[in-house]
């Protein structure tokens, strides 16, 4: 198991009965996640930050997402990921304050064989996310962490 190096951002997981939205403050980006019983596209059209559907598996939500475009890195150290990278996540809030997410990244035209990272994260239910700008947010370090 590997422990993915990121640079914590703020995100704002918002959920409704067939659809959680993540917001993440980092360049305004945003992931969609279906749970309406849909199966993953055969082909979709293929995105930094890929398409995916959830399901809920007692208290945790887990994750498939696929249809990458094979431009991005895994984390701030340059991992690397192609278009055939599938990420299976597993959301687990282990407390009011954290949550933890178990990724298992298998892209057979990057890695020998699939491989496990489990991030942890501090989670502050209060509060805006702000619109980023290169050094402007450090701010939000301190609230991250």
């Amino acid at each position: 198991m590997h422990a993915l190096s990121t640079v914590a951002h703020p995100l704002k997981i918002v959920q409704e009965p067939s659809l959680i939205v993540i917001l993440y403050e980092y360049f305004g980006e945003f992931r969609q996640v279906f749970l309406d019983g849909r199966t993953l596209e055969k082909d979709p059209n293929p995105t930094w930050l890929g398409y995916s559907i959830g399901r809920w598996d007692g208290n945790d939500l887990v994750v498939a997402s696929s249809g990458f475009n094979g431009q991005i890195w895994l984390d701030t150290p340059g991992h690397p990921a192609t278009d055939a990278l599938h990420i299976t996540e597993r959301f687990q809030r282990r407390d009011y304050g954290h949550l933890t997410v178990r990724m298992t990244i298998d892209d057979p035209q990057a890695y020998t064989k699939p491989w496990t990272a489990t991030i942890s994260m501090h989670l502050v239910t209060t509060g805006d996310l702000l619109e980023y700008v290169c050094n402007e947010n450090e701010k939000d370090a301190p609230h991250t962490r």
